[in-house]
């Protein structure tokens, strides 16, 4: 019988992860696009998700295997985990943000150089 709860466990979590993040998908899909009336559904089906996850999360059951999860290390990983992507994301953001000007200005020289190659007419 353990066998079978391990396994149900495991599909349970691996359910409600996978819920969390088509939640999250759908959520910044609609945050994105930036379009209030034609995205609210997006919005509503990705906040809908995110609560069916918290719901099916919070199960005695799920409550139990979390409460043994969290006498392990795990906060810790998950912590430096966390803070290494929003260090990520927030260095993808500075090279996206600084590189389009670089981009442009190296463009412009370019098209500049190729003009003065041209030849003129009188």
């Amino acid at each position: 019988m353990q066998l079978r709860a391990a396994i149900a466990i495991i599909v349970n979590f691996l359910l409600i992860a996978a819920l969390i993040v088509y939640g999250f998908r759908l959520f910044a899909e609609y945050h994105a696009r930036g379009r209030w009336a034609k995205n609210v559904t997006s919005l509503l089906a990705g906040l809908g998700l995110m609560t069916l996850a918290a719901a099916l999360l919070l199960t005695p059951t799920n409550a139990a295997v979390l409460a043994e999860i969290s006498h392990t290390k795990i906060a810790r990983v998950l912590l430096w985990a966390s803070n290494t992507l929003l260090l990520a994301a927030i260095a993808a953001f500075g090279v996206i943000t600084y590189s389009r000007p670089l981009r442009l200005w190296h463009e412009r020289k370019i098209e500049r150089d190729l003009k003065r190659e041209l030849p003129t007419s009188p």
